[in-house]
């Protein structure tokens, strides 16, 4: 199935490019480009892509874009492509509801890969910047009591593996688990933990180990 996204960058040259590179295969189609948050709202309202993949610092700004587009479910998923390096930018944008952190010095074939993670719902952030992020995010709706106690044994075998960045289909053969066996357990551990994707629940769980 072809995945539908959004491009929205200010650099017309690096955004040719960046289109160009995703478009290389067949896999990926390109519904709308534009140059600025207000862009990238209007263009995920049209077109309601599987993906909206914004640039940080662009007019308007990527993170309030990404926002709007998660709070008003204009598209499946959203991910940063971006230079920051900072880890509030990194923060600010997980904690709006993006799943995909990028930087730019990513290559295209390594940038397509991520692209079909995020479009299955798989969150990513780039590997040198992950580490600097689990130690200063809080997060977001944590329980008073510890989280982790309310997962099964099986719930939380799974999450360990996804809090170091495995996929389901990679905990799955961990495991000797069908992949959609693991899906389900992560719909009900994301529930119990009151995350809203993969990265909150590892950060809730790193948190609760660090302090266990």
């Amino acid at each position: 199935m072809t995945i539908r996204l959004i491009v929205a960058d200010d650099h017309p040259i690096f955004r040719e490019g960046l289109v160009q590179s995703i478009t290389e295969t067949c896999e990926f189609d390109i519904v709308g480009v534009g140059g600025s948050a207000d862009e990238a709202v209007a263009l995920a309202a049209e077109h309601r892509p599987d993906i909206a993949l914004l640039d940080l610092s662009m007019p308007g700004n990527g993170i309030n874009a990404a926002q709007k587009i998660v709070e008003e479910k204009l598209a499946g998923h959203v991910a940063m492509l971006t230079v920051s390096e900072d880890d509030t930018d990194v923060t600010a944008a997980l904690q709006v509801g993006a799943i995909g952190y990028v930087l730019k010095g990513v290559s295209a074939e390594e940038l397509r890969r991520i692209l079909k993670g995020v479009a299955r719902g798989e969150a990513h952030v780039s590997p040198g910047l992950a580490a600097q992020v689990l130690k200063i995010m809080q997060a977001p709706k944590k329980k008073e009591n510890n989280p982790i106690d309310d997962l099964t044994k099986r719930e939380e075998d799974i999450l360990r593996l996804v809090a170091v960045g495995q996929s389901n289909r990679e905990v799955a053969e961990a495991l000797n688990l069908q992949e959609k066996t693991v899906k389900h357990y992560m719909t009900a551990i994301l529930g119990k933990l009151h995350a809203r994707n993969r990265v909150e629940a590892a950060l809730i769980a790193h948190e609760a180990w660090n302090k266990s």
